[in-house]
């Protein structure tokens, strides 16, 4: 019975000594395993969508801004054309200002500017008076043609508008 005993314990030393070989060799064999299910992962780093859901994405995007964005433009319109009539309104004041004094120091000049009827010819005191009356008529076509440039100025931005909301 000893002897059975005996090899009973043996054949069991052998089957552990068996059991620890196969542990190590397991074990060999997974300890990488962590590290090589990370490197064998598969990352997806961007996600494909298909064409129909970026266009109906842009469409609801443009459909959200739109609104927004014409409003903005035309608070900015509004404000421009404000300005534009602020102005013109000051450089027509201007203008008449100027006109104002023109006419107020050809009326009281500093030093008299005529000769004397007496002294002069008839003919150059006529010649005097239409020289005025010509300047005069001058200044006012002056005027006239700068408000016409303004007004054409104004309609030339007014139709860049209405082609830019085209």
């Amino acid at each position: 019975m000893a002897t059975s005993l005996s090899n009973s314990v043996a054949s069991l030393d052998s089957s552990l000594g068996l059991v620890d070989d196969s542990i190590a060799i397991l074990d060999s064999g997974v300890s990488d395993f962590p590290r090589m299910s990370k490197v064998l992962q598969t990352t997806r780093h961007f996600e494909l969508l298909p064409e129909p859901t970026i266009r109906e994405a842009q469409k609801a995007l443009t459909d959200e801004i739109t609104p927004s964005i014409a409003h903005l433009l035309s608070l900015a319109s509004n404000h421009v054309e404000k300005l534009a009539r602020r102005e013109e309104g000051l450089r027509a004041k201007c203008e008449l200002q100027e006109g104002r004094l023109n006419s107020a120091s050809r009326q009281h000049p500093a030093r008299p500017q005529r000769s004397t009827p007496s002294g002069g010819s008839p003919g150059s005191a006529a010649k005097a008076l239409e020289l005025r009356r010509l300047v005069q008529k001058k200044e006012r076509l002056k005027y006239a043609v700068e408000r016409l440039e303004l007004q054409s100025t104004q309609r030339e931005r007014q139709l860049r508008k209405s082609m830019a909301f085209h």
